[in-house]
């Protein structure tokens, strides 16, 4: 059966899919995966989901396959399917308008690329610019990613207090933007031209 560029064979009855994703898991520990980008049937980014849920999506023929990891494949008994990079729903789902990105920690940290706005060191958390205690919301131009050390160096104090100078600017992605990041920054490169990413 053929989905875009890629081929899957075998598809596997449902008694088969415990193997299937055993295997789907072990894929993606051995290459540290993240999520796949999901395309409405117009090409719309709409969200992300966990590789096995993309592929239960193509196997289930929800979805095709509009660009996959090189090179990777998910065997099992009698399946073989490209690793998902990219999916599209078969059929448009209308969604609602959204005017902004929703807010998230992790949405932060990978917006900021898991570099810290002090020092630019690796990032594994987020400090709020203006403090929750002044009056700081939880807001995508309010918080930046940082490193545990500058998070607690700053404390309850704003930069300018704690004599600390961001080296970027905390900035709202849009909705499209902030799907696409969840991707990462390392497979962006390996995206087909057609799709927009963001700078």
């Amino acid at each position: 059966m053929a989905y875009g560029n890629c081929v899957v064979r075998g598809i596997p009855a449902a008694a088969q899919w415990s193997n299937f994703a055993a295997g789907a898991e072990r894929v993606r520990e051995v290459d540290g995966m993240r999520e796949t980008l999901v395309l409405n049937a117009s090409f719309e980014p709409l969200s992300t989901v966990s590789l096995r849920r993309a592929v239960v999506l193509v196997m289930q023929d929800k979805a095709v396959v509009e660009h996959a990891h090189p090179g990777l494949r998910i065997r099992a008994a009698s399946v073989d399917v490209p690793v998902p990079q990219v999916i599209r729903l078969s059929r448009y789902v209308r969604v609602p308008f959204r005017r902004r990105a929703p807010w998230s920690r992790r949405g932060v940290l990978v917006r900021d690329q898991h570099r810290c706005a002090y020092c630019g060191r690796r990032a594994t958390t987020v400090d709020h610019v203006v403090p929750r205690s002044h009056g700081g919301g939880d807001t995508w131009l309010n918080t930046v990613a940082s490193c545990a050390e500058d998070n607690h160096r700053k404390a309850d104090r704003t930069p300018e207090q704690a004599g600390m100078r961001l080296l970027r600017r905390p900035f709202e992605p849009t909705p499209a933007d902030a799907l696409l990041s969840t991707l990462g920054v390392s497979v962006r490169d390996g995206l087909p031209e057609w799709l927009p990413v963001p700078a």
